[in-house]
């Protein structure tokens, strides 16, 4: 499938005064210096890059695409402005996709139900070139451990290259493809030896805290998978309509189904994690917030200003973010991915602000020396115990134009976070079923999540419901289709790939289970990708209690399913 960010992947290039400056929609734009200069072969000091405003990236923007090209391109005219536009379907054909992959799996269980063995063989297809590669298997293989207590567990990955578009990062990083595997392969299981699929997975479940065998800084610190699956079930009358729906006929049929998942928090130990803040007291008091870190329609940069605004005690509109971003400018970060931001640039954010803070009360000390009571701030002041001391814009005007003690108040922080937490969630999903039309009609939908405490909780719930409508796509309706011979896209535009819209789009339900997360900067973890986890299969599922009939691929487009049906004898 592809990312379908409403705006295309696009870049352009110009010279100023030997320089190259790029002006590009990008997820990272300090990656995308680094690799102009590399590929270039000039000093990375020589490059500029700019990230404005843009309209989403979804992991497709996480790769360098056509900057380079650019940058090249403008050395060639005499430093003036290039541009390459692509189209749609050069989007489709030419930038990134999600890896398709096939799983074989295998377990064995006892005659209670609990998971002796498992077993996995992936094999990803990664198209013509390297991209992220392999990690988008082996970060499935993970899943593979961090979900269901088993003593015994094997897990195999390949990555294959093939003449077709090739496979990048997109959210989820590879976990929505084993989240289906591994999904389905739990409620066939549930239905061989007769069990309650919920039932099954909450005897497997890991339970409470527990740490990575292999990666010890990951842990889930908090662990609310079992409130999760609780709401979900609550919500969507489990047990009443796993009995209602348990023996139906005709061509009509109704079943509920659902999913879970397991998500890391960032990439380290794999990989770096590193962010920047820097922060500047105004002339009125206000706060100047300036980040390396990448807002792409997410919210990040609403998030990051309340941070800054709660660490501070002061109304978030006093908080000015630099909405872009600028590598002559902006502190380091490695950029909008892996639904780290808000968990490792957050965590640097608050450094950084409360370093603000106390730079400011250790000058208002020196403004107020015979001033023994504890100095604080509350919007707009600082406090002297229980009375106002001086207003913050006083003490700001004070700090830029003293005679005697001018300093401008700032603070910047650069870490490298060396942590990492697991979120976890589940879908729960009713739908009907209609056998000869081969069409399935979501009734009812719900995602519900442990992402720790919830920064914003509105940005949170509108989160959810854009990653539940990627998840419903890819289990009912998406699919790149490729030539076989040639490898071209065959449906590369959004007339002929088909999209959920809002016409196909249920009632989306989002909940959540908040548990303060001891690590997270604000006890948050990771939210980004996790919402387009767990769809898919839920649906798979819910086909299969409402039919009997198990589908091993997706999407469950209607010709997947009527032939299905007809090898079941159903039609």
């Amino acid at each position: 499938v592809q990312h379908c960010h409403i705006e295309n992947p696009i870049s352009c290039a110009y010279m100023e005064n030997g320089r190259i400056i790029v002006v590009t929609s990008t997820q990272i734009p300090h990656i995308v210096r680094r690799v102009i200069g590399q590929a270039l072969g000039i000093p990375w000091g020589k490059i500029r890059v700019i990230k404005p405003y843009i309209g989403g990236g979804f992991g497709n923007k996480q790769d360098v695409l056509y900057e380079p090209l650019n940058a090249f391109l403008t050395t060639q005219v005499g430093g003036r402005s290039v541009k390459l536009d692509i189209t749609r379907e050069e989007t489709f054909c030419n930038t990134r996709t999600r890896h398709s992959i096939e799983y074989d799996l295998t377990a064995g269980v006892d005659s209670e139900g609990h998971l002796l063995a498992k077993d996995m063989l992936a094999i990803s297809n990664q198209g013509a070139y390297a991209s992220h590669g392999h990690a988008i298997a082996a970060n499935g293989l993970t899943a593979w451990r961090l979900q269901y207590a088993c003593p015994n567990i094997k897990g195999e990955a390949y990555t294959v290259y093939t003449n077709t578009p090739v496979g990048g990062a997109m959210r989820g990083y590879g976990i929505p493809q084993v989240c289906f595997a591994i999904e389905c392969f739990m409620d066939d299981i549930a239905k061989e030896i007769g069990m309650d699929p919920l039932e099954f997975r909450k005897k497997n479940l890991i339970k409470g805290y527990y740490e990575d065998a292999y990666l010890k800084p990951i842990a889930a610190n908090t662990n609310g998978i079992f409130e999760c699956l609780e709401k979900g079930a609550e919500y969507i009358h489990w047990e009443e309509k796993r009995k209602e729906y348990a023996n139906q006929t005709g061509n009509i049929r109704r079943g509920v189904g659902m999913s879970l998942f397991s998500y890391k928090t960032g990439v380290w130990p794999i990989s770096l994690e590193i962010a920047g803040a820097r922060m500047t007291l105004n002339q009125d008091g206000s706060v100047g917030l300036m980040l390396g870190a990448t807002e792409i329609g997410q919210g990040a940069d609403t998030v990051f200003s309340q941070m800054a605004a709660e660490i501070l005690n002061m109304d978030i509109s006093d908080v000015h973010i630099q909405t872009v971003q600028d590598t002559d400018v902006t502190p380091f970060d490695t950029g909008a991915y892996a639904s780290r931001q808000s968990f490792v640039t957050g965590t640097v954010v608050k450094d950084c602000a409360n370093l603000l803070k106390e730079k400011i009360l250790a000058y208002a000390k020196e403004l107020l020396p015979e001033e023994t009571r504890k100095l604080r701030l509350d919007h707009g002041w600082i406090m002297a115990g229980k009375d106002p001391a001086i207003s913050l814009g006083n003490l700001a005007l004070e700090s830029y134009y003293s005679l005697g003690n001018s300093s401008v108040i700032t603070a910047e922080v650069s870490e490298q976070v060396k942590k990492n937490t697991i979120a976890t969630g589940c879908c729960f999903a009713e739908v009907e079923v209609d056998i000869k039309l081969g069409k399935i009609k979501i009734l009812h939908i719900i995602n519900v999540h442990d992402s720790g405490k919830l920064i914003n909780p509105k940005l949170a719930e509108m989160q959810v419901q854009g990653g539940m409508s990627m998840g419903m796509g890819y289990g009912l309706s998406e699919q790149l289709i490729l030539d076989e011979k040639t490898g071209r896209p065959l449906n590369g535009t959004l007339l002929d790939y088909k999209l959920m819209t809002m016409m196909d789009t249920p009632d989306i339900k989002a909940d959540f289970v908040e548990l303060d997360d001891p690590i997270g900067p604000f006890g948050n973890k990771a939210l980004g990708e996790p919402p387009a986890i767990p769809g898919a299969p839920a649906i798979r599922n819910a086909v299969l209690h409402a039919t009997g009939v198990a589908f091993n691929e997706n999407p469950l487009t209607p010709q997947r399913l009527i032939d299905g049906f007809i090898r079941a004898g159903l039609i």
